[in-house]
Formats: structure tokens, sequence, C-alpha cells
């Protein structure tokens, strides 16, 4: 039986050539499905990936209670002050405690791909602010100087965006504003947003001396319960929400992940159907073309089954091929190509998309899935074809 199915699967290899359209038909279609699939998958991989790498498990964020996000967030000068003094809110050598006061407010850039204009986060920041970031690195020019309209600007804000170059005057809304310096986190969402001195941005926009998010470095991850109970505790601050920073970022980026996952997966599924019938059409061409040799074959003693498996090896050959093709060719179209997307602030975040060794046995699944179905049935044609057709006329 091995034997009779490795003959008749080289000898309908070897005959690809005379079905090259049909055949090549059904591999380009089955790579476009492939195709499909990862590139969401890669759009869904590389936010999500940006995302998880933002925020610090010893920061927390601190909002208003029940707004969840920093635009829907008001928080006091007096309420910053009290959570400054805090029990666990960590402070650098000099005794002075790690903590920002932020303000975020969206200006409008012009995306260098499509020359439109597109929502861009400016935070209102405290030189405090690069030191609750990590990976935070100036990689040209300097920070801006308090009191000035100087901005500094994350390194994918330059990659995607019009202006920004270094010594650049940019007019965002009703302002124009210097940029003295660029800056890099290690490629998380902080590097998609704009830097100015906190006091100048309240001013030009009118805020007061309101924030809307508190940024604290913490003695340890645990001394969040005791922030938790303070602010509680304490009727100066009223209600606060306090957030582990990386699990603040987390859930703000699961809902956009999902609707890119659950887009690209039904879209793929659609046209799978119709690369699907492409691979049934060829390899019913195939058997056709080869009633004759099968029967033939059928006569000297070659099994039906050695028939219907050559026929459904071909068919899973031609799917792998084009899956392949799929799957190479949209890692090296996509795989670290920048993009952006609206994030949960109803701002852009930059990110590059991720091409992962699970999306492409993903798609390759798919494939042999679509190769398996689309020669099934031709495949249990080819096995009952009629000894007699070997005396057919053509």
């Amino acid at each position: 039986m091995l034997k009779q199915t490795s003959a008749i699967t080289m000898m309908n290899l070897r005959s690809l050539p005379q079905r090259a359209g049909m055949s090549l038909a059904t591999v380009l279609s089955i790579a476009l499905v492939v195709g499909v699939l990862l590139g969401f998958l890669a759009m869904a991989n590389g936010f999500q990936r940006t995302v998880d790498g933002t925020g610090s498990e010893d920061v927390v964020v601190i909002l208003r209670g029940g707004s969840q996000a920093e635009l829907n967030s008001v928080l006091s000068a007096d309420q910053f002050r009290v959570i400054e003094t805090a029990p666990g809110i960590a402070v650098d050598a000099d005794g002075n405690a790690l903590i920002s006061g932020e303000l975020y407010v969206v200006v409008d850039g012009i995306k260098r791909d499509l020359g439109t204009e597109a929502n861009l986060p400016m935070r209102g920041v405290s030189l405090q602010a690069p030191r609750l970031r990590g990976q935070f690195e100036l990689t040209a020019g300097r920070m801006f100087e308090t009191g000035t309209n100087e901005i500094v600007a994350g390194e994918a804000v330059l990659d995607a965006f019009e202006g920004f170059e270094l010594g650049q005057t940019i007019r965002l809304g009703s302002n124009e504003w210097q940029v003295v310096g660029l800056f890099s986190t290690g490629g998380t969402v902080f590097e998609s947003e704009i830097w100015a001195d906190i006091g100048v941005v309240q001013n030009l926009y009118q805020r007061g001396s309101s924030l809307q998010s508190i940024r604290a470095r913490l003695t340890s991850p645990d001394a969040i319960t005791g922030l938790e109970e303070f602010a509680a505790n304490d009727p100066r601050i009223n209600e606060l929400d306090i957030f582990n920073e990386k699990d603040f970022y987390a859930s703000q980026s699961g809902t956009l992940t999902q609707v890119i996952t659950l887009i690209g997966w039904p879209l793929a599924i659609i046209m799978a159907i119709g690369a699907f019938a492409g691979a049934w059409n060829a390899m019913y061409s195939s058997v056709d073309a080869r009633m004759r040799e099968i029967a033939t074959l059928r006569a000297i003693g070659f099994s039906g089954g050695a028939a219907a498996m050559g026929t459904l090896i071909e068919s899973l050959v031609l799917s792998a091929i084009g899956g392949l093709i799929g799957a190479v060719g949209t890692y090296f179209l996509f795989n670290g190509a920048s993009a952006s997307t609206l994030g949960s602030g109803f701002t852009q975040v930059v990110f590059s998309f991720a091409v992962t060794g699970d999306s492409i046995i993903a798609g390759m699944i798919m494939a042999v899935i679509i190769g398996f179905l689309g020669g099934l049935v031709p495949a249990i044609r080819s096995a009952s074809v009629p000894l007699l057709t070997v005396h057919r006329s053509d």
C-alpha cells in the first residue's frame, strides 16, 4: 500500500506542469488566505507586545474614582500633595518623593504615510517623569526646560508623524512648540507621546492647577495595598482608583487586540471558503485529466486506496506550498513594519507588526485544512474510477 501510494503520488506531482494554471491558482489563493490571516495576527501581536512591555510592577497610576482612563480623570493639586507623603511612596537619595503629576491632552499630528491628521497624546509632566519610566533614554537633544514651549518627542512619533525632527518648530493646535529632544522607552506606548512642561500645558489649555493622573514609584510592588488603604481612609483625597501600571496598560489594550483578532479570523475564514472551492476544482480537474491513467493503474493491481491517498497528498502538497508562500511573504513584507492605531485614549499608538511562530503555525494549519477538505471528495472519486474507463476513447 505504501509503495503504491508513493508511486501514484510521485506520478501526480510530476504531472503538475500539465495543470500549471489550475494548480498555480490554488497555491496563490491559499497563500492569500494565509497572508491575510497572518497580517491581522501580526497587527494584534505587535500592538499587544507594545502594550505588554509598558509599565512597571512597582509604579502605580492614580486616577479619579470610576474614570478608568486618563482623559476622563481630574485630580487636584491638593490631592497630589497628600499622595506625595503617603506610605509606600519611594524617595530618592535626596529625600524627594518619586512622584509625577501629569496632564494628558490630545493634539493633531500629520501622518507621514497618508498625510492626514491623527490624534496624538501630549503629556504635561514634571522632570520626575523620566525616572518613573524604567527604560527612558534621551536619544538626541535634551529635556525641555520648565516654563518654556519646548517638547521632547518619542521615537515612534518621529517615525510615524511629520515635523518632529530635532530642532524643528511645530504648530500643535494654536500653539507653537520647539522640539528639543527625542526619547526612547524600549518600544513601549510612551514612545507614542509628546512631553512638555506640565505648568505650560496647564496654562495653555486653561486647566488651572488640575491634573489627570499621578504616577508614583512604590517601595515595593506589595506597597500598593497600604497605599490603597491610606487613600480609602483619608478624607482629603476622596475616592481614587489606584492601578499597578503594568496591569493598567494591559487592561487598556485587551479590547482592541480582541477586535483586531476577531476581524482577522472571520475574514480569513471567508476567504478560505473561496480557496477551498479552488482546491476542490483543481483536484477534480486533476482526477478528470487522469481518469484513464488511474483506471490503468487499478487494472494492473494498484488499489483504490492508493489512488485516493495519492490525490489527497497532491492536494496537501499544493496547500502547504501556498501556506508557506503566504507565511514567508507576510514575514518579509510586514514583520517589523511600523503602524499606528487608535488607542484607548482616542490617540494614536505606534507599534511594529510582529509575525510570530505561533501565527505561522496557525496559518499553516489553516492551509493544510483547506487542502485536506478540498482534496477529500476528489480523492474518493479517484478511488472509485471504473476499470472500464481504460477503454474510453479521448
